[in-house]
């Protein structure tokens, strides 16, 4: 194993490229590291790698040739790049030569056929393919090549890598598309100066010398600019795919085709403008598409910007720069004004001021005291301070949000696969109806050749299956971009179509309609006791009716040992040598407490205490509504949602909150599991299920749901087993997470339903000869700018 001489990674004597330069020996692991070297060596630069060290970097952008490859598969790679967990392998690749959805469902369909890979995941703003696979079956470098052999390419994901091929990428659109617009701007002049010389008796000769400018340029047009849509023909056909390349390809080669022929022959007109034109509508409308995904994605680009890409840890007194991804847990931090975290840990200096915005929405900054949490993505707005970090930078708050919203761009909603089902039925069948009007015509309507093949043309470049795979993911990428400005994560795409179609929402009381922050009203003693006492004891709970006893009854003292909290219902523990109790009357009755002294109860909640098995004290408390709680019930309502409160408070506070927001059914005094065994029986019939929560007495019933909604303060448990996270904790925001996901759905359906009446409408036009190959090729160009434009809409 040697090191490549620029970026220091370790590398296989056989992967790596030798030169001598200077009487010493270098190692190269591909031409780009190669490039910078000599680069840096002449711009009078070495000194950076003695500032460098013997620290890695990352490889500039190469030209990955066959020889390149074998770098994938090495030590140093996969440390860097691959993620290994249960056995399986994943990496993160960023493909190059996608332009529309049939190239995502070729990629995923051929990478899914393939022994060994397990997963794929490709995200359609950036063309990010997440693939799980089994390193002792397949190697990096065979994914590489199996990507190669239909026609695309791949690199592995880097930001830096990623940005620069991007800057490419779009150079070479925009070269493609001025070349297109050059040339058809100046073939249309001909083409007016040939219609004109059919009326006004233009001779052969200058005939011929238009037909031959004419063809000299549409030829770079179509061969050019329209390569993508050959290349995308040629592989979609070897590996059994029919799709919109293939219809642009076939409708202009014809085209110019005949055109050639009825140049050489004389006979006939030549339709080199059509050719033109049909390529450059089509790429620009395939080149606004991929503008508009980019503008889509922009959510998610904001997100992934607020991390910073490096960190000071402090060592002593000595400050070291390091990206966050080589901080350990328990490294301390400084962060210097106006930056932001990067890992979430604890707070060493007195206090911070964090702009969490990111987070939560809130636009006032946060002050946070010395030994609380500060989260990553948070913006340091005042002076500089230090923290500890508590979690890896993979784990910290941001990263994994980031993670969620890249995962969920790549589950696709059902609707989506019908989608894309239909276009790939729907290519073949429009090949067929262009065959079947050239032969209708040619044989039956005795036209010509010349006017049924123009027909047959018009036919197949006017449909258009790329507006109907287009349909769902962008209407999709831009509801979830939506959703995340107003504080909500979906951890999948699917679950907007889910709660689009929900029948029933189920919420928890405490913590999602009400604050969660009850407060004691009143205090009923049976007997002395020990209020210390009882205060270290319900500090071990982190219960809110817990926290709050503890802020009424001030600091604790006590030796608490053998504590234990029985879901919700209670907890108890030993406590100076003594069993202490505390919970619901009906934890203290279950548990031999004699309970029967308490008579006139209310609406308010009830934490009953005793020492020894004896009542000592009962405390009442009371909680109040959230703001925007009856809001969002009569919204729901107004949907004609049924609406279900459940909780595992007594009856009578459950019953009071239930008639003040407006829900006519509730259930109170629940189980965990009873709240789990409600969801089952509304799957039972068919029923479409919402479950709301925060607390761990929520986690089977969010995970049991169709969709689970977990609100941003609760347990770190309930976000896990959820689908959607209210980051900002507010109602209004659980109200717009319904609102945008009905909108979302309502928009698939109107851009499915716009795709499939253009065709409906369009197609018998052209088989009836009403529409030329130019005006067909607008067409076909406007139909996916239509439904474009209107997932646009979203937008508010």
């Amino acid at each position: 194993m040697k090191r490549c001489s620029h970026c220091h990674l370790e590398y296989p004597d056989n992967a790596l490229k030798k030169c001598e330069y200077q009487g010493k020996d270098l190692y190269f692991c591909c031409n780009g590291c190669e490039g910078v070297y000599f680069l840096l060596q002449k711009s009078g630069l070495e000194g950076f790698y003695d500032k460098v060290g013997e620290k890695t970097l990352t490889p500039p952008l190469r030209d990955y040739s066959e020889q390149d490859l074998s770098s994938y598969d090495t030590p140093a790679f996969a440390q860097k790049y691959i993620i290994t967990g249960s056995g399986l392998s994943r990496i993160a690749l960023i493909l190059e030569g996608i332009h529309c959805a049939a190239c995502i469902w070729l990629n995923e369909k051929v990478l899914n056929s393939q022994e060994g890979i397990y997963e794929v995941n490709i995200n359609y703003t950036n063309n990010k393919a997440k693939i799980t696979f089994d390193i002792s079956k397949i190697a990096p470098s065979q994914i590489i090549t199996l990507i190669r052999s239909i026609g695309y390419n791949a690199y592995v994901y880097d930001p830096k890598i990623q940005e620069f091929q991007a800057k490419k990428d779009r150079k070479s659109y925009y070269i493609s598309m001025v070349i297109a617009i050059f040339c058809t701007m100046n073939i249309m002049w001909i083409a007016v100066a040939q219609y004109a010389g059919y009326f006004l008796g233009m001779g052969k000769e200058m005939k011929d010398v238009l037909n031959l400018v004419s063809f000299a340029l549409s030829t770079p047009v179509l061969f050019y600019t329209g390569r993508v849509f050959f290349i995308g023909a040629y592989y979609g056909l070897k590996n059994g795919f029919v799709g919109m390349d293939l219809l642009v390809c076939v409708g202009a080669s014809l085209t110019y085709i005949y055109s050639i022929y009825a140049g050489i022959s004389g006979v006939g007109e030549t339709y080199f403008e059509s050719v033109a034109m049909i390529i450059t509508f089509v790429f620009a409308g395939k080149f606004l598409e991929i503008k508009s995904r980019k503008n889509a994605g922009d959510a998610l680009d904001k997100l992934s910007s607020g991390i910073p890409a490096g960190v000071i840890v402090l060592e002593g007194e000595t400050k070291i720069p390091k990206t966050p991804q080589e901080v350990k847990i328990g490294d301390r931090l400084e962060v210097l004004p106006g930056e932001a975290l990067a890992i979430d840990g604890i707070l060493e200096s007195q206090e911070a001021l964090l702009d969490m915005r990111a987070l939560n929405g809130e636009s006032m900054p946060l002050s946070i005291r010395k030994g609380e949490e500060v989260l990553s993505g948070s913006l340091n707005t005042n002076k500089s301070f230090i923290y500890q970090a508590s979690k890896l930078f993979e784990d910290s708050l941001m990263s994994r949000l980031i993670k969620l919203m890249e995962d969920c761009i790549a589950h696709k909603p059902h609707i989506q696969n019908l989608a894309n089902l239909l276009s790939q039925y729907f290519s073949k069948s429009v090949l067929g109806i262009g065959v079947l009007s050239f032969l209708g015509w040619y044989y039956w309507g005795e036209i010509g050749f010349e006017h049924s093949l123009v027909i047959a043309i018009s036919v197949i470049v006017i449909s258009c299956p790329c507006a109907l795979a287009l349909a769902t993911p962008i209407a999709t990428i831009i509801g979830l971009g939506e959703a995340y400005k107003k504080a909500l994560v979906f951890k999948e795409a699917s679950f907007l179509e889910s709660m689009a179609k929900a029948d029933v929402v189920l919420l928890d009381k405490t913590g999602t309609l009400t604050v969660g922050k009850p407060e004691v009203v009143d205090m009923q003693e049976f007997g002395e006791f020990d209020k210390k006492l009882l205060s270290a004891f319900v500090s071990c709970s982190m219960h809110p009716i817990s926290q709050s006893i503890k802020n009424f009854l001030g600091k604790g003292q006590g030796v608490i040992c053998d504590f234990s909290q029985s879901s919700s219902r209670g907890i108890e523990a030993v406590g100076n040598g003594k069993k202490l109790l505390g919970g619901s009357l009906e934890y203290l009755k279950a548990n031999g407490i004699d309970v029967s002294g308490i008579k006139t109860l209310g609406q308010n909640m009830i934490f009953a205490y005793s020492i020894d098995g004896v009542l000592t004290a009962v405390f009442l408390l009371r909680d109040t509504l959230k703001e925007g709680a009856k809001e969002l019930i009569k919204v729901l309502q107004k949907k004609g949602l049924e609406i279900r409160l459940l909780s595992g408070d007594r009856k009578e506070v459950v019953s009071c909150v239930a008639n003040e927001v407006g829900i006519k059914h509730f259930d109170a005094s629940l189980m965990p599991e009873e709240k789990a065994q409600i969801v089952d029986i509304y799957h039972q019939n068919n029923k479409v299920v919402v479950m709301v929560g925060d607390g761990i007495n929520d986690t089977l019933a969010l995970s049991k749901s169709d969709v689970g909604i977990s609100m941003g303060a609760g347990s770190d448990i309930a976000i896990a087993s959820s689908d959607v996270v209210v980051l900002d904790d507010k109602l209004s925001s659980l109200r717009k997470a319904f609102e945008i996901s009905t909108q979302t759905y309502k928009t698939i359906k109107q851009n499915i339903a716009l795709s499939i009446v253009y065709n409906l409408l369009m197609i018998p036009l052209a088989i009836l000869g009403f529409v030329i190959p130019i005006v067909a090729a607008l067409s076909m160009s406007l139909s996916s700018v239509l439904v474009v434009g209107n997932s646009f809409r979203l937008r508010k």
